[in-house]
């Protein structure tokens, strides 16, 4: 049996030097990366790092939840709140494995994310004790970096590593495990000094051939995603779409860059944006399912698609199957910056005639949305809440999604005013992260509304740690449409077979009871005209509370691809 008790004195550290165990070097590192908050639930392999955190200077807030996915997603969305690795300690096995899709979507969304676990001690490896499993194989395919710090002596290094590559371009998720004999085993070092790598400048032949393709573009549409706001190049990217009045469409975190409202934001008009481009420029978002692939316009006959420039914030981020006019990788903010230079030294695009076509079709959209938004359906159309939630929302709010059919809604209707507001599953697509990221945003965001929106099928993934909200006295309003289906596969197999199965939840399950029963608030509604009532007392609780909203299963989100 390993002894944890029989722990020899910390060497003496010298000048510029720390000592201490495993965990204590561990902290310090996450300290020095700025690293305000641990996730975490509770687990011997990782007791070390729980006395780091409470014997550090200030102490570190250890934020314990009821399932280890909730810990890694309030972690990941951490990171991309704040733009500061989320750090997620999770114990050894299952701990681990509880972990690894929240790990996925970080990889997924370029979220700087990294992941401690604990680890079977290396003084027993291979006898079979509790939990022994070679963790970092698994995790690799879906991280920057998955490796073992075999040795206390070796975690102040590694720890420094790990962040520096989780906050640096492209972001992402790194894991790492220490054997539990080495937890507890004491070493001295360097004091460290935090820190990540700034992005590379950008080519300026690159920047030249996208700065003439720009100029001689009659239709150019500029895409912002998620990288702009991770890579700090918001006010850039504002300043550009402005000056030069080009018109923009924005999506994942990059909403909110160009705020809901503006008359360059045409996100409304994307059909028409898209299709009728004859440049599409697409910043800091791959060129995935949800952007056609990369291919825009084209279908009409003796029509040809857009061309395409695509940037990114480091080499391996660029399209390798999209047909591409130029491309440039490096620090967004210098390759807004030297793109805008670059036209301005020359004759002054004028997009103006664009533009007008394009409010134009901004102000009918709108004018079509408001008929749903005011729908006094029954049952109820889910576009009715957001009619409702919409002009409750402050400027600096951070709405949440988690679900499919209903959150789909939400990107449609919710216009953030701000950048950084906005978290949603994103390109991976994972059911179950809206808690972890509901804590994360409560914590990052004290003064701010934080809102979930959630599907009753998402919900059924993580509600239990509404527990959680309530311990850690974190305020959160919910947002339920339940259609008591999964709304986003049960039209789908209808269209293919011409049935479906699997398909149906419980009808109207009273998922604010469970709420209350966790000791938060919260209500049902079937009349919307309650609806609007119900969020005011929400927003008032001052406590975690669900609105529960029982919608109509047959008013499915008209969607253009099932992401294949």
């Amino acid at each position: 049996m390993t002894d944890l008790t029989a722990r020899p004195e910390a060497p003496a550290a010298q000048p510029g030097e720390i000592s201490g165990h495993a965990g204590e070097l561990a902290v310090a590192v996450a300290r020095a990366h700025g690293v305000e908050t641990m996730f975490t639930l509770s687990g011997a392999h990782v007791f070390p790092m729980y006395d780091g955190a409470v014997k550090a200077d200030p102490p570190m807030r250890l934020l314990d939840v009821r399932h280890e996915q909730t810990a890694a997603f309030a972690a990941e969305a951490t990171g991309k709140l704040t733009r500061v690795p989320g750090l997620a300690v999770l114990t050894a096995g299952p701990g681990v494995t509880n972990g690894v899709s929240a790990i996925a979507q970080a990889q997924f969304a370029g979220s700087p994310l990294v992941v401690v676990g604990g680890r079977a001690p290396q003084n027993r490896w291979g006898s079979g004790s509790l939990q022994e499993l070679d963790q970092p194989p698994i995790v690799a395919s879906v991280a920057k970096l998955a490796r073992t710090l075999p040795t206390a002596g070796d975690v102040l290094d590694g720890m420094d590593e790990a962040f520096r590559a989780a906050g640096s371009s492209h972001r992402g998720p790194v894991f790492v495990d220490v054997p539990m004999d080495e937890f507890f085993s004491s070493a001295v070092g360097p004091e460290p000094s935090g820190g990540s790598d700034r992005g590379a400048e950008p080519d300026t032949d690159a920047i030249a051939t996208i700065a003439s393709l720009l100029a001689a573009a009659a239709r150019p549409v500029l895409i912002l995603g998620t990288d702009v706001w991770a890579d700090g190049a918001e006010v850039a990217a504002l300043r550009f779409v402005e000056d030069l009045g080009v018109p923009a469409i924005t999506n994942g975190m990059g909403r909110g860059i160009v705020p809901g409202g503006h008359r360059l934001l045409v996100t409304k008009a994307r059909g028409q944006a898209l299709n009728g481009a004859d440049l599409v420029v697409v910043v800091g978002t791959p060129l995935d399912f949800r952007l056609g692939y990369g291919v825009f316009g084209g279908k009409e006959a003796g029509s040809s698609p857009a061309r395409v420039v695509h940037v990114a914030d480091s080499p391996g981020q660029l399209s390798a199957h999209a047909t591409l006019a130029a491309s440039v990788s490096g620090d967004l903010t210098s390759v807004f910056d030297a793109l805008q230079g670059a036209l301005e030294r020359g004759p002054r695009p004028d997009w103006t005639d664009w533009v007008t076509d394009l409010q134009a079709t901004v102000g009918q959209a709108s004018e079509r949305d408001r008929a749903l938004l005011t729908a006094e359906a029954d049952p109820i159309h889910p576009a009715r809440i957001y009619g409702e939630l919409v002009p409750r929302l402050a400027d600096d709010a951070v709405v949440i999604g988690d679900g499919g059919d209903f959150v789909s809604f939400a990107g449609k209707f919710v216009e953030p005013q701000r950048p950084g507001g906005w978290l949603d599953p994103g390109p991976y697509g994972c059911l179950g992260a809206g808690l972890g990221a509901a804590i994360a945003a409560r914590i990052a965001r004290p003064s701010a509304q934080v809102v979930l929106l959630l599907g009753d099928g998402a919900a059924g993934f993580s509600l239990m740690d509404v527990d959680t909200l309530v311990r850690h006295n974190l305020p959160v309003v919910m947002v339920m449409g339940n259609n008591s289906a999964w709304g986003l596969e049960k039209g789908p197999m209808q269209m293919l077979y011409g049935y479906d199965v699997a398909a149906d939840l419980a009808p109207q399950t009273r998922y604010d009871d469970v709420v209350k029963a966790l000791g938060g608030g919260g209500e049902t509604v079937t009349d919307p005209r309650q609806i609007g009532p119900a969020l005011d007392r929400a927003f008032a609780a001052g406590t975690p509370y669900l609105v529960n909203v029982i919608t109509d299963v047959e008013a499915a989100y008209p969607r253009a691809t099932f992401g294949i």
